[in-house]
């Protein structure tokens, strides 16, 4: 049986990057299909009537919402180049990072962007500085994790670089249009990974 595997994203979505990548990586074939979030499809409805939000991945015909919960399925499902550790502690810090990186990461704005880095965007002076130096705590904790590892998960890419890959796709556009550098010699781990 031919498996059905579409994926309804938009070009810009960190999260809609995740399982991409994944799907990539545990080379699956599939159907990328783009949304317009300014004018949802009737598929996008029908597909995540609750949320009516991307990512969604279709399988079979049945939907599965939620980028994490997408990364889960597809590890579980299509067991080749695993995302996801077997050792039940490994596989903890995998989600702990994970649910690190969207809570600090990320809100429930529009724009769905780490908020010290868009207050870098519209504030200025001492907000400014203050929204850089929130940014630069939080990096220091990432940096401090890769300590001694490639990935976040140690040897092999897994849930965790998937959910701060984000970080490789945009931060050379959010320095460029602040003129701040965030991944400099401060944080040679985290420019490494990326």
């Amino acid at each position: 049986m031919v498996e059905e595997v579409k994926l309804l994203k938009t070009w810009s979505s960190p999260f809609g990057l995740r399982p991409i990548w994944a799907l990539k990586l545990k080379c699956i074939q599939y159907e990328s299909i783009d949304e317009d979030l300014s004018n949802k499809s009737a598929l996008l409805l029908q597909l995540n009537p609750i949320y009516q939000k991307i990512p969604v991945l279709v399988h079979n015909r049945k939907p599965i919402s939620e980028s994490l919960v997408i990364l889960e399925y597809l590890d579980q499902t299509w067991t080749q180049n695993p995302i996801m550790p077997q050792h039940p502690l490994e596989k903890a810090r995998q989600r702990f990072w994970a649910k690190f990186n969207d809570e600090k990461y990320f809100t429930n704005s529009l724009l769905h962007l780490l908020p010290s880095i868009w207050s870098v965007f519209t504030k200025e002076g001492k907000q400014r500085e203050e929204a850089m130096e929130e940014l630069v705590e939080n990096l220091k904790l990432a940096e401090e994790e890769l300590q001694g590892k490639r990935f976040f998960r140690g040897h092999k890419i897994g849930v965790a670089d998937f959910d701060f890959g984000w970080l490789a796709n945009l931060i050379s556009v959010f320095e460029q249009v602040t003129g701040f550098k965030v991944i400099d010699g401060t944080f040679p781990l985290l420019s490494t990974w990326i």
